[in-house]
């Protein structure tokens, strides 16, 4: 199946360098934004402390719950609409003992300035400051260890090169990602770990696909130029990568829309993930080939 009948023949490589420009400006914004902010913006799976959501039968006043708060010393919290404006999260930095205790502490600091409204716990978590670090040490060691992985195998099933530019183009998917994240004032937790994870393979799959074509037309190559290879190779899977990048985005355009919040960050992260990690297949990854082509190319003997 093949969503483009006629055969492409686009200059991937003559629009580099506007393609290198628009890549370094996104990530740029993104590491001013990081930057700005203090860093990334951690949730509590990797900040550690307690968080509270409660569902109001009316949509409550931040100020008033804030306000509500200072009874029990929690006036400081970060204080969020989820979902619905009913809902509320609440998040203290520091992690109370008993889980059981919080939630019924929280709600009844509110029940009097809400009197004529209903208050639930929805749910209370809690991570250990300690537990925090060791699970931000776990995230960064799952996507280092990845890419060591995908080392290995692109140099096993490939080449070297190949390896550094899937790399590269994983690196810079990443970075944007991050970027957006920030922008958007999200929060960076397990689930966007595991989000990013995704955002490798799937990214990577795309990436493949396309080496796996220079290196056949690499074959029969004869004194066709690197570049009009790598061009005639993306040209040639163009039409499967736009099949499934445009059918996958579908999908996650559907969990951004429809999935709830508990999803939310997730799609939200896959969403940007996979129209760069397909933008980068195809103007990052194999243009570097021809960058190493032209480093390491031995010298000509006079």
């Amino acid at each position: 199946m093949e969503i483009l009948k006629k055969k492409t023949d686009i200059d991937f490589m003559g629009k580099f360098p506007v393609a290198l420009v628009f890549s370094c400006v996104l990530i740029l914004i993104g590491l001013v934004s990081i930057v700005v902010k203090g860093g990334l913006a951690y949730g509590i799976d990797f900040a550690g402390g307690t968080l509270v959501q409660l569902k109001f039968d009316k949509p409550p006043a931040i100020e008033v719950v804030r306000e509500g708060l200072k009874a029990i010393d929690l006036g400081d919290s970060t204080i969020q609409e989820f979902g619905s404006k009913n809902d509320i999260l609440i998040r203290v930095q520091r992690s109370e003992e008993k889980l059981e205790e919080v939630g019924s502490r929280v709600r009844d600091s509110l029940k009097e300035s809400f009197s004529d409204s209903t208050i639930s716990v929805e749910r209370v978590e809690m991570v250990g400051p300690k537990v925090g670090a060791d699970l931000r040490e776990k995230a960064l060691l799952s996507m280092l260890y990845s890419i060591i992985g995908i080392i290995l195998y692109i140099s096993w099933r490939f080449e070297f090169r190949y390896a550094i530019a899937a790399i590269i183009a994983l690196v810079h998917d990443v970075m944007i990602t991050m970027g957006a994240f920030s922008l958007a004032g999200k929060e960076f937790t397990l689930v966007v770990v595991a989000a990013f994870l995704t955002i490798i393979g799937y990214s990577l799959n795309d990436t493949i696909v396309v080496f796996d074509r220079i290196r056949e037309n690499l074959r029969r190559r004869g004194k066709t130029p690197l570049s009009e290879i790598i061009n005639t190779s993306i040209n040639q899977t163009l039409s499967r990568t736009l099949l499934t990048s445009g059918t996958t985005l579908l999908v996650v355009a559907a969990l951004f829309a429809l999935g709830g919040e508990i999803i939310h960050d997730f799609s939200f992260a896959l969403l940007i993930g996979i129209l760069i990690g397909t933008y980068s297949s195809i103007f990052i990854a194999s243009v570097f080939l021809v960058f190493w082509e032209n480093w390491f190319k031995a010298p000509k003997k006079a």
